[in-house]
């Protein structure tokens, strides 16, 4: 196996977990509607744009709003979200990430963020991070949202790399799609019950190296 030039990170729930954010800011959204929001209801979620979680929220009422309105929503749903973020230290990183990035940097690979998020520049800037990567593609520089493929070929693009030279680092079902499509190799962040059309799926980066990854990966 060629040893990938780029190595692109999806953000929530690889290099950080803010899912519990965006959980308390859409269950606050949704109770302020009248509408019955939980745990369970929140799965639908995971990987999913912000316009069609706000779909997905509404039709749990048959509910049906102006577009003025709808985008209201949406805009006060990411307030509280940016709120709640903004609370984010370089202490939230997940275990495993800084000395994983820092070896890659010391062998001079290309790192990438692929993420759907439209505040992925405030949490890179909050974690301190920004400067480790040499692309940022997120939900503002895409039109379409994974499992389209259109974020990581952005990536790969951003960083002069053809596809089959990078590897994906994913946590979501769609993402692990999108990185298939995108015809790159893909390792799962995760459980392999969710994640098992990637290449390969770890529980973390605790004590894994690069080398580490790459040798279960051949």
């Amino acid at each position: 196996m060629n040893v990938p030039k780029t190595w692109i990170f999806d953000l929530d729930g690889v290099i950080v977990e803010t899912a519990q954010f965006h959980y308390k800011s859409w269950k606050r959204l949704a109770h302020s509607l009248d509408i019955p929001f939980d745990e369970s209801h929140n799965e639908a979620l995971k990987g999913v744009s912000r316009s069609k979680s706000l779909n997905i929220i509404l039709e749990l009422d048959d509910r049906e709003v102006s577009e003025k309105e709808f985008q209201r929503l949406m805009d006060k749903k990411n307030g509280w979200y940016q709120n709640y973020i903004a609370e984010l230290t370089p202490d939230d990183i997940l275990d495993g990430i800084p000395e994983f990035l820092d070896t890659l940097k010391e062998r001079g690979a290309k790192l990438a963020i692929g993420s759907s998020s439209k505040n992925a520049q405030y949490i890179l800037d909050y974690l301190q991070l920004t400067e480790t990567f040499d692309a940022i593609i997120d939900g503002t520089k895409v039109k379409n949202t994974k499992p389209d493929p259109e974020v990581f070929l952005k990536g790969a693009q951003a960083v002069g790399e053809d596809p089959e030279d990078c590897v994906v680092f994913e946590d979501a079902e769609s993402g692990v799609e999108a990185a298939n499509r995108a015809n790159m190799l893909c390792v799962g962040v995760g459980s392999e019950e969710i994640l098992g059309d990637a290449d390969l799926v770890i529980d973390s980066f605790v004590d894994m190296s690069p080398e580490d990854l790459l040798e279960k990966l051949s």
